[in-house]
This record gives C-alpha cells, structure tokens and sequence, in this order.
C-alpha cells in the first residue's frame, strides 16, 4: 500500500459483486464521527432496516434517524433506462439487478467504491461521509476516455428512527427546489434533509442537474436479513424527487445529502439539547465545499494512518498490509459525546449498526482502537468524559437511545475502566491525566469495597462477589423475557481476575503519584484477592471454574472468561495453571476467530447463532464464538509461550474477515461449529480494537 489514502483499500472481484446472491451478503459501512452512519449491501438492496445512505445523530451520539436510504440511478438511453440500482421486493429481486453491471468493488481510504460497465464505458460511484458532520457524498465519475452520459438518479427519502420501520399511513413531505438545493421535511420533525448536485469545476451550465419533483411511495422492500431473525420485514420508502444531469470525464457530478434546521427557529434536537453540531449549515452545501469534500475525507484518513506509523514503536511493528484497514476501522467507532464541561468529550460506539456507547465495550476497546493507533490524546478525553458519570463507584453500562437515565447494570464495565486507566498510563506515562484520575479510581475500589449496586462488594475471603436474581451483570448478559441465560450470580472468575489486577495496578499508580500508604493497603488487599484465587482453580480438570459461590454452588464448566487470569497484566495464578488454561482452551474453545463461550462438549452447547430471538440469546454465550476474544486468548499465548510467530499464525485469519461479513471490519459473534459464519453486528469495537491490541502487544521485534 501507498502514501495516499485511497492506498489502504479492499477490493471484491467481479465474480462476487456482479452476484446478487453473494453482493447482498456483504455490507459496507461508513461513519462520520458524531454517531451517524451510512450502510448497505454491496449489490445496492436494502435487507435490514438499518440500511440507507444517510442515517444522521441529531443528538450526538445518539438520536439516529434516517434522513436518506439511498439514490436509485439509471443511464438514460435512447433504447430506454438501464439501472445500476437493485432492490429486492417481497416478490424477489428486481431484474435486471444493476449489480449484475458491477466490474468490482473496493473500500478505498474512508470511501466505498462501485464500478459500472455500461454502454461501452466505466462508470464509478464513490460514497464517502463528511467527519464530524451529518453528510453523505455519492459523486459520479467516467473513464477518461469515455463520451458523456446522461444520468437519472431517484431519491428515496424518509423520516424515522433507526430501529424502526416506516408506518403504513405513509405521510406527505414537504418537498421544495431552491436554488439548486432540494428541501424535504417532515411534519414535525427536528430535522430535514437538503440535497445538492454540485457538478465537476469544468462542468457547463448544461451539467446543472435537473430535478422533477414527485411524491411516490414504494412499499414491500424485503429486509431477508430482518425475516432471518424473526423480526418485521416489510419496509417502505418515499421517492421525493428525480435528478437528470449529465456526466463527463472532464466533470464528475456529486450529490450531497445532509440533515439540516427543519426550520429557522428549530433550535434543540431530540434529546432537548442545541443540535447545532449535528445539523448543517448553508454555507456547508456551496458547490465549493462539495468539490473540496473529498479532499477533506483523504486528508482524515492520511492523519490517522500518519498518528498510527509515528507511534514510538511502529518501526518494529511486523504489519501487514490489512492492518491499515483495521486502523481505519478502528477510527468508525470514535464519536463525539459532549457534556455541559467538556464539549470535546468522546466516546465509543459498540458496534453498528445497533449500538450505541457501552461502557463495557468503551474500556475494552479504549487500548486497541485509540492507544494502539497513537490516538492519545481522544483516549485521555474519553477516560475523562466517562469520569464525569461515575455514580457510586460504577460508570453506566449503556446510555439509552432516548436519552433516559443511564444504565449501571455492569460489574465488570467499571473494572474495564480501572483497566483502562492503566492501559493509557503505560502507553503515555501521563502524569498529570493519572492524577486527574486518581481520586476517581480511589472512589471506585471504596464503592466496592463497601458495597454498591447489585450486591457487588468485597466477601470476607477478599474476593469480589455481585449478582441479584433477575439482573445480568457480567458481559454474558443475555435475558430473553425477564430470565437471565447466563445469571453468574457469585463470584466469576474474570471479575475477580480484573479485581486482582486493578488493585495491583491503583498499587502502582498510589507510589507513582506519592501516596506509599495507599499502595502498601491497596497491596495487601491485591494479596488477599489472589490468596483466595486459588478457590478457582480445578486440579481435576486442569481450568478455572467459572464461578465460586454461586447460588447452586461452584460452576466447574470449561468457559472462555478464565483467558483474563492469564492475559491480564498481573496473573492470580501460578505459571503452570496458566500454560493448563491456555492449552485447555486452545484444544476446546478456540476457533480461526475466537474463542467459544462454552466447550462443545457440554450439554447446553449451542452450534449455530440462528432463528428467533429466544434462540439467538440461548446461543449468545452458550457456544457462539466471540472475535474479541480471541485477542486475550492471543496475548495469553503470547505471555506463557512467548512464540510470536504462533501469535501471528492465530491472528491472520481474523484480518481474513475483512471481506467476509461487514466489508473492512470485523464482526461481533461467529457461529461455534464450523464454517463459523460471521453473525451479529457487522463491524464490532471490541473485535478490532482487540485485534489491533494483540498485534500490536505480540508482533514488536
């Protein structure tokens, strides 16, 4: 790969993107830093109700709407339209499917990328979103030598929540032309959505699009990835205008797409703040900023590859080629959340397309998406942002859509936080941000040490006990109808693995910053914890039981949470039970792409991540294979072997998984049987984030 941002690229063949079957299978996504999203298939149809070009965060990072689901274009012929659109109905797919017209695709820099052969010429759409704005470009370019065409482009718009489905009462909207510039707006909406078609510097007055107005509802979109799962799947959206323009070599036409003011005096988006930041301005939409837009996006993308290779230590990161592709990756989870104090704060999406920011999923992926990516200083705001919410000695384990009251159901999430801290400590060895965060992480061991939420506090034996009937705390936290699948009520092994190496490293931090009295108790309590580690730990078996003290008594089964008493910084046990964990869990939970939550051999062992909501949660963490885990699963290895080449070998079939599922990312769970199949979100934090980590703590020379 090459200088250029376009350089650290993906490419799918013409085999597989002029497939319908295979092309609707793999998706594309792209952010913009605020929490809004662009998302679809690689054939162009619509299969889930997340899909559309332009999903704006009026409520950064949340309030989520779909402004836009996409642009339906056909080259006008004398012999009649031929469209390079697909769209699957209730009655199947729409021929001819435009995809089938597809010569490849690529992800090329922060751009998804399509290229036509159509009547004799090479046409190609690239469809890239503003940074830190609510805009979505499509621009249309020929070949060099290719003679002009004439292109008529449908505009499918809506207004609706991103979790939702479009009513059958459909509404009107106010369409209306001016100046160039198309105005939609729904009744009562906080937003609206302006289009501009802004033609190449060398266009004429001719290449001007022309727009028709309209108002046609298409209903029966089929959403087969929604049908798959049980859920809703009939879909409607609204053509509200078309666009005529003409396309040279010379000049290139592009369409920008952005949530603006509904109305002057709209002033607070839906979360009851200014959304100012989210919303876009007029001045945003001048033919100038349009032809300069790319621009901008490539020189994002060169920043973060140019923080990434002038990391201290990247010289002697052994990378391949694809890990570009994951630094980029990494960068669609980082959004903005602002508070009243920090209006530069960040956060961390979980995964896309449903998630929004988890704590738990923050810290876990902190190191490896902003860290290991030489991204210090948006960590250090992020640590601080999540600060601001700590309650009684827990930060929120997930904020609502809806702006709600956060939730604290999580005892690990906080733990992940203390981890964390450490990880940005070792990294920058910034004194002045561990200070500022010292007294929080104090707070945090006191709130547990007494007691907080969720019977969570320390038992007499110095081991971190949590868990109420009904509530699921751990990261195993599936609940399907009020029951919980995984309850884990007692003492699980990882909270008490993260509780031990908490304490060791606030140790450490308390000399660092002065205090030797706090770190010889904070010691001392860390003695006490692994002391009584040793309760884990199952000779017989030769694993960790899952968890001590439950309800029911200890749970001996073979799970992948014991990987965290070896991967983290300071291991609770001895160095022979570590190689017996690593080696145990390489002979029955590992898979090419990561580790499963449930050894085969047991009774409640599910196969396949499949069927309806019930199912899916009795598989979630009974047997699925989780990519984040395979990181830690990597850096035990690492730590009891010490065999780099090994590492690698367990790392490259993951990077593998960057064509497979959700294009240039990686996904959440992969079904535990073989051939594994890539489920869940399509582009997960954790999963990256945790790749990334692994490389980077296992590849140095």
């Amino acid at each position: 790969m090459g200088d250029s941002a376009d350089a650290a690229g993906l490419h799918l063949p013409r085999r597989v993107c002029a497939d319908p079957v295979a092309a609707l299978q793999r998706e594309w996504l792209l952010t913009n830093g605020l929490g809004g999203f662009a998302f679809g298939t690689v054939a162009g149809g619509l299969t889930r109700r997340y899909h559309g070009w332009l999903i704006a965060a009026l409520d950064p990072p949340l309030g989520r709407t779909l402004l836009a689901a996409k642009l339906d274009e056909s080259v006008v012929t004398r012999q009649g339209p031929i469209p390079l659109y697909t769209n699957v109905w209730a009655t199947g797919v729409e021929e001819p499917a435009g995809c089938r017209r597809l010569t490849r695709f690529d992800l090329a820099g922060a751009a998804a990328v399509w290229q036509f052969a159509v009547e004799g010429r090479t046409l190609t759409r690239r469809i890239w979103m503003e940074p830190g704005a609510n805009i979505t470009y499509a621009q249309y370019a020929l070949a060099p030598s290719d003679a002009p065409l004439t292109l008529a482009v449908r505009l499918l718009a809506n207004f609706r929540d991103y979790h939702a489905l479009t009513p059958d009462d459909q509404r009107r909207f106010d369409v209306r032309l001016q100046n160039d510039v198309l105005h939609v707006a729904a009744q009562h909406a906080p937003a609206a959505l302006q289009v501009r078609c802004a033609p190449g510097s060398a266009a004429s007055a001719a290449q001007r699009a022309a727009w028709t107005l309209e108002q046609n509802w298409y209903r029966d979109f089929h959403l087969a990835v929604e049908q798959a799962v049980g859920y809703d799947h009939r879909d409607a959206h609204c053509c509200v205008a078309t666009a005529t323009v003409s396309v040279s070599a010379a000049a290139p036409v592009t369409f920008a797409l952005a949530a603006v003011r509904s109305s002057p005096d709209s002033e607070t988006g839906p979360g009851g703040g200014r959304s100012d930041a989210a919303l876009t301005s007029p001045e945003a939409l001048s033919a100038e900023r349009i032809s300069a837009a790319a621009g901008r996006a490539a020189a994002h993308v060169r920043q973060l590859l140019d923080r990434w290779r002038s990391l201290p230590d990247h010289c002697a990161l052994d990378a391949p080629e694809a890990l570009e592709r994951l630094v980029l990756a990494a960068d669609q989870f980082v959004v903005a959340r602002a508070t009243p104090d920090n209006p530069q704060g960040r956060t961390i999406i979980a995964g896309y397309p449903w998630f929004t920011d988890w704590g738990r999923d923050t810290m876990i992926s902190l190191p490896g998406l902003l860290l290991c990516t030489g991204r210090m200083d948006e960590a250090r705001r992020a640590l601080l942002t999540w600060a601001r919410h700590v309650d009684r000695g827990m930060i929120p384990n997930r904020f609502p859509d809806a702006g709600a009251t956060p939730d604290f159901n999580t005892v690990d999430g906080t733990l992940w936080y203390l981890w964390a801290i450490d990880q940005y400590w070792r990294f920058t060895r910034d004194r002045a941000t561990l200070a500022q965060l010292y007294p929080v992480a104090c707070d945090i061991i006191d709130w547990h040490i007494r007691g907080t939420r969720y019977g969570i506090r320390v038992a007499a034996d110095g081991l971190l006990q949590a868990g109420e009937p009904g509530v699921q705390l751990t990261w195993m936290d599936a609940k399907v109808d009020g029951r919980v699948i995984t309850p884990r009520i007692g003492k699980p092994v990882e909270i008490n693995a993260l509780w031990h190496d908490a304490l060791r490293n606030l140790a450490l931090h308390a000399r660092e910053l002065g205090e030797p009295a706090a770190a010889e108790r904070l010691t001392g309590q860390a003695e006490a914890a692994q002391r009584s580690f040793a309760r884990f730990w199952d000779d017989e078996r030769g694993w960790c039981r899952d968890v001590v003290d439950g309800p029911e008594g200890d749970d001996p089964r073979m799970q992948a949470n014991q990987v965290f008493a070896v991967s983290l910084e300071h291991s609770p046990l001895e160095p022979e039970q570590r190689r017996r964990v690593v080696d145990g869990l390489g002979r029955r939970l590992l898979t090419a792409v990561g580790l499963r939550t449930l050894d085969p051999a047991e009774p409640r062992y599910h196969p396949r991540y499949e069927g309806r909501l019930v199912q899916r949660d009795e598989a979630y963490h009974q047997g699925t294979a989780w990519g984040w885990l395979l990181g830690p699963f990597v850096v035990a290895h690492h730590r009891v072997h010490g065999d780099r080449d090994a590492a690698r070998r367990l790392l490259e079939p993951m990077l593998g998984q960057l064509l497979a599922h959700g294009v240039g990312s990686l996904s959440e769970i992969f079904d535990g049987d073989p051939p594994h199949t890539p489920r869940g979100c399509v582009a997960q934090a954790w999963s990256v984030a945790e790749t990334l980590r692994a490389w980077h703590v296992t590849q140095r020379r």
